[in-house]
This record gives structure tokens, sequence and C-alpha cells, in this order.
């Protein structure tokens, strides 16, 4: 089995800027996304807090929006993008966030 990495593109609210109510209902679509996923999830990962950017011309400036990271173990991309089926961070349905999936490949040294 490879592992995926999910990338989680788009500009997230803080639960720390929600109602107590509105925290607790992310929180729960978001274990009910784990308790589906079960196993396959290698590491639940983190939120993205502030970041910036270095440019190979020497600049630096703003961070791309993305939002954090989940891991994810499947046989390959396909099984890994079922795996982001009824993602909370996808259920918007504005096309505002999106999940990009990359296979986690070996380093060769």
């Amino acid at each position: 089995m490879a592992k995926y990495m999910m990338i989680y593109r788009g500009e997230a609210t803080d639960l720390a800027e929600m109602s107590e109510e509105q925290a607790a209902a992310v929180l729960g679509k978001w274990q009910v996304w784990l308790d589906k996923v079960g196993p396959a999830l290698v590491d639940v990962g983190s939120p993205f807090g502030a970041g910036g950017a270095i440019v190979d011309d020497g600049t630096t400036g703003p961070a791309s929006s993305l939002s954090g990271y989940s891991i994810v173990e499947a046989d390959d991309l396909d099984q890994a993008m079922a795996l982001a089926d009824d993602h909370p961070f996808l259920s918007e349905g504005r096309g505002r966030y999106a999940i990009d999936l990359f296979e986690l490949m070996p380093v060769p040294f």
C-alpha cells in the first residue's frame, strides 16, 4: 500500500473564531469522516497556521492558501481519492475548497 498526502486548499475558519455550537458541529463532521476512513488514516495531520513563501529568486511573499494535511494509505490514487468522499472540508459545495492528493514517494538516498 502507498501513502498519500491530502493537502487541504482554501481559507478555513479557525475553530477559535466559531461559537461553541459551530465548533462542535464541525468537529462532529470530522469524527464521522475519521470513523468512516478508519485504519486507512495514517496521520490525521494538522491545520496550518501563519505562513510565508520563499521564492527561488530570493524574494519572499505570502504562502499559498493551504489549510492543513492528512495522510492516508491506499492501493492507488483512485482509492485514495475515494477516501475523500463525504470529507467535511468539501462540505460547503461552492468551489472554494479542494483537497489535493499526492502519493508520498520514497527518497532515493
